[in-house]
């Protein structure tokens, strides 16, 4: 589905591009709508390299509303369009967490047609980014939880901060949510049917080191060389010819992906009759009164 399509409705974001000496263009994308301020995602792209450096900037959490999935879809469409970009690095510029996951506030309290338009939006981001022609790399320097973990997953690496108090993992039934079947895909397709079967059953959210034991993400570094490990890494992936790598992921990766893509409107519905039911949004309610008493 184009861009315009699944974004529709939604006002238009312009792409402000500075370049700087070395090649180097910086890239934000920011949205006239009245109450965005600020961009929520800042695009790094080196020309001589082919490598671009996303980084997410929505304080608190890097919650993924629906005026930052429309940023990251419009940042990741544009640097496909440019031929020249082949790998991209993820990371986040908000101390202690790359994000914490679907926006919840885009979820509770919300028109049906709303939650139609959010989900959408969701889904056209995984797309982008597990369907993407490029290197992806997580470079996942603090805490990613739920829709977080997704994004993490739709990368082809993961690297991943070695601090204890960070935790990662698809941990939707302990907020009453049920995982959809493309989010159980991904994850059967990263670390297996049985480690899926348990972590999605119990809502876990997994140490470093846990997420390294079963697989969620390929590799833990010190904090302040995630970024460093990440940029090492994408020259290994980027060495192999890139018509074999991306013929290789295609086929590794459309199965899922057209399993979504057959399904978009169902899933929409389904996520839609679900969000809005009384005793979710009860459950979303409670959940946002304790979070707001640990603030407090």
């Amino acid at each position: 589905m184009a861009l315009r399509t699944a974004f529709r409705g939604r006002a238009a974001l312009s792409g402000l591009l500075s370049c700087s000496s070395h090649g180097r263009l910086s890239l934000s994308f920011i949205s006239q709508r009245k109450n965005s301020t600020s961009p929520k995602i800042k695009v790094d792209y080196d020309q001589t390299t082919g490598v671009a450096v996303m980084r997410m900037q929505s304080p608190p959490v890097n919650s993924l509303s629906l005026d930052f999935l429309t940023e990251v879809c419009i940042s990741l469409e544009k640097l496909e369009m440019d031929k020249g970009c082949r790998g991209i690095i993820i990371t986040s510029n908000q101390p202690k967490v790359f994000s914490a996951g679907l926006d919840i506030l885009e979820m509770y309290g919300k028109s049906p047609e709303h939650c139609g338009e959010f989900w959408k939006a969701v889904q056209e981001m995984w797309l982008k980014l597990y369907g993407s022609n490029m290197v992806t790399i997580a470079a996942i320097n603090g805490s990613s939880p739920a829709g977080g973990c997704l994004m993490s997953l739709t990368c082809d690496y993961r690297i991943m901060a070695d601090n204890p108090r960070y935790s990662i993992g698809l941990n939707e039934t302990q907020l009453g949510i049920v995982a959809p079947f493309w989010f159980k895909d991904t994850m059967v397709n990263t670390v297996g049917h049985r480690n899926t079967e348990m972590a999605l059953e119990l809502g876990l959210l997994y140490k470093p080191a846990e997420a390294l034991k079963i697989g969620l993400v390929d590799q833990l570094v010190p904090e302040d060389q995630v970024l460093t490990a990440a940029t090492q890494t994408m020259t290994k992936w980027l060495a192999i010819p890139e018509h074999a790598r991306q013929i290789t992921k295609s086929m590794m990766r459309k199965p899922t992906i057209e399993k979504l893509r057959s399904n978009r409107e169902a899933d929409i519905q389904n996520f839609v009759n679900f969000i809005t039911k009384e005793s979710i949004q009860k459950s979303l309610r409670m959940y946002m009164e304790m979070l707001k008493q640990k603030k407090a």
